[in-house]
């Protein structure tokens, strides 16, 4: 017993337009705007960060189990990542690897960097997670450049933290590992996000591990064991990390606060733009958190209610309080139409359907001299068999006989049609002649200008050779004409 397939079913998708979310039967997200999680091919990858090129490096860091993030695109869907790859020591148990990273896959908070995705191949270990373009909460607090964090963001940084630990708590995945400063980043929103990658145990025996002794909560030092309660000590060094702007030890910090010297924790640069309450109620909040036994911490929910009433202007966008311009066009999130996101993640079981359907309307619109001068009434007819043959074959998914087809038509001259160099284009691609196809799509774009089709195919071309500029630009002009139609 076995099952068939169409010609253009996943089994059939040529290499260049592999898609890990079709290989699985995963759709392109959940209904909450980011993608179901996937385990992704070590080609992909490398393709996606240009063979994992220098240029692409985001972070580097962990000296017990070092890892590099790399800014990466997607060559399936077009979209930014974030891909963490461990060094070759670290998860020597794959099946361990593909069950943490699947369980953490499993959450979707807006309060996180959400794991998308994952490889476990020859040896190498990848995490895949939405990207967040706008750096790190380290990177605003300690190393700012125009002006400083304000406190309004800190105290919602602080607020959003801690709801993304309560919702992971929820969720069976109550620790966290290497809480600090570097794991809290700024969405395209401008919105503090908790990264997903510190839910991952990270290190060769798979056993948790701080990599900061300073900051490590009192218990693991004196078993080699975490416990539910130990997320709110680290929570709580993020809490003096954003009243100081710098890096203070717990046990300074607590120090100070007993010998009621608390105020010299306070970021000179908030002088005058936070009240002494609030200040106060935050370095209480601090040393609750940082207090030596876990049962004497508060639990996530009542340090969620606290940090609620501390917020300040919490009508304010984001992107306001972090000072960056929102107003811009986005280059890290493309707007798409559906049909241009069909284009953008080469469905070609759709493309094909769509081409189908248009039939050859554009042709009517498109403004071109069909010239049959001195051509006898057989070889016109002939010419419009051969037409006839060629759609005969393109809807019947026989490719190889409809470029022939479509390749004599064109080649007669009698007609320039756009529909028929946007088919033979879509087909030029199916079989692997990618410049042949982008070639074609380019001359119908020539013929109609206004055409979304002729730009998206292109869209596709570029992505398919791993042009993602290129392709990304004509997909959004694609979807820019397609809403001009639309509007019209």
């Amino acid at each position: 017993m076995g099952a068939r397939c169409s010609k253009l079913s996943v089994c059939w998708w040529p290499p260049h337009f592999k898609s890990p979310l079709l290989e699985n039967g995963a759709a392109a997200d959940d209904g909450s705007g980011v993608p179901v999680f996937a385990e992704y091919s070590l080609d992909e990858l490398r393709v996606a960060t240009d063979g994992f090129s220098p240029e692409r490096i985001v972070s580097e860091h962990g000296e017990k189990a070092p890892n590099v993030v790399y800014r990466g695109t997607l060559f399936s869907t077009g979209r930014t990542v974030a891909i963490k790859r461990f060094g070759r020591s670290a998860w020597p148990d794959s099946r361990q690897f593909l069950e943490e990273a699947r369980a953490v896959g499993q959450l979707r908070s807006v309060r996180l960097a959400n794991l998308i995705g994952c490889c476990c191949e020859n040896g190498e270990r990848l995490l895949v997670a939405e990207f967040m373009p706008h750096e790190t909460l380290a990177k605003h607090l300690f190393h700012w450049e125009t002006k400083p964090l304000s406190w309004a963001m800190r105290v919602r940084a602080a607020f959003y933290v801690a709801q993304a630990l309560e919702y992971c708590s929820s969720k069976g995945r109550a620790l966290y590992h290497d809480l600090h400063a570097y794991r809290v980043l700024f969405d395209v929103d401008g919105n503090p996000r908790l990264s997903c990658f510190g839910l991952m145990k990270n290190s060769r025996d798979g056993k948790s591990y701080s990599t900061n002794l300073a900051f490590t909560p009192p218990e693991y030092l004196k078993t080699g064991r975490v416990i539910p309660e130990s997320v709110v000590y680290s929570f709580g060094t993020i809490l003096l990390d954003l009243l100081s702007g710098k890096h203070i030890p717990p046990s300074h910090a607590l120090d100070l606060i007993r010998g009621k010297n608390y105020l010299v924790l306070m970021d000179s640069c908030l002088e005058g733009h936070v009240s002494s309450s609030d200040g106060t109620e935050l370095i209480r909040l601090a040393s609750r958190c940082l207090q030596y036994e876990g049962r004497d911490r508060p639990n996530l929910k009542s340090v969620v209610s606290a940090l609620g009433n501390l917020q300040k202007d919490a009508s304010a966008p984001s992107h306001a309080l972090l000072g960056i311009q929102h107003d811009k066009e986005n280059t890290e999130r493309i707007s798409l139409s559906a049909i241009a996101k069909v284009y953008a993640r080469a469905d070609l079981d759709e493309v094909h359907e769509m081409l189908e359907n248009d039939g050859y309307c554009e042709d009517e619109r498109a403004t071109f001299e069909v010239s049959f001068h001195s051509w006898t009434g057989q070889q016109v007819s002939d010419s419009i068999l051969v037409k006839k043959h060629g759609d005969s074959a393109f809807q019947s998914k026989d490719f190889a006989t409809a470029v022939e087809c479509y390749s004599r038509f064109i080649d007669t001259g009698v007609m320039v049609s756009p529909t028929m160099l946007a088919r033979r284009s879509f087909v030029y691609m199916v079989l692997g002649k990618l410049q042949e196809g982008l070639a074609d799509a380019k001359k119908a774009a020539d013929i109609s200008p206004e055409w979304p089709t002729a730009h998206y195919l292109q869209g596709m071309a570029y992505l398919a050779m791993g042009m993602e500029p290129e392709g990304h630009e004509e997909l959004k002009q694609g979807a820019a004409l397609e809403a001009e139609r639309n509007a019209r």
